[in-house]
C-alpha cells in the first residue's frame, strides 16, 4: 500500500478477514480507499459517542474504530489496535 499523506497515526500491519475481502470484491471496491479515510481521521458512519471515543483514543493511544458502508450498503469496520501494530478490516458480524 502506498504512503498515506496526512495520516494521524500508523496503521501498522494491515490485514482483512475473508468476509471483508469478499464484501469488498462483491461491491467492486478497494480497501485502500477506506484505509485512507480511516488513517486521516474520517471515521465514517459512527455514533456521536463513538466519534468522541475516537477523539480520546487518538489522544491517549487507545484502539480506533471506523465504520463504512460500501456501495452495496454492506457495513465494514476498520480497527487499529491501541499499540498501532495492526489494523484489521472486518465485517461487524466477524468481531
Amino acid at each position: 500500500m502506498k504512503t498515506i499523506h496526512n495520516a494521524k497515526f500508523s496503521l501498522g500491519r494491515v490485514v482483512a478477514t475473508p468476509g471483508a475481502l469478499e464484501a469488498l470484491a462483491d461491491a467492486e471496491e478497494e480497501a485502500a480507499n477506506y484505509l485512507q479515510r480511516h488513517a486521516i481521521g474520517d471515521w465514517g458512519d459512527l455514533s456521536v459517542e463513538d466519534l468522541e471515543e475516537n477523539t480520546l483514543s487518538l489522544e491517549q493511544g487507545y484502539r480506533l474504530l471506523s465504520a463504512y458502508h460500501l456501495k452495496d450498503l454492506t457495513k465494514i469496520w476498520i480497527i487499529t489496535e491501541a499499540d498501532r501494530s495492526a489494523t484489521t478490516i472486518l465485517l461487524p458480524s466477524e468481531y
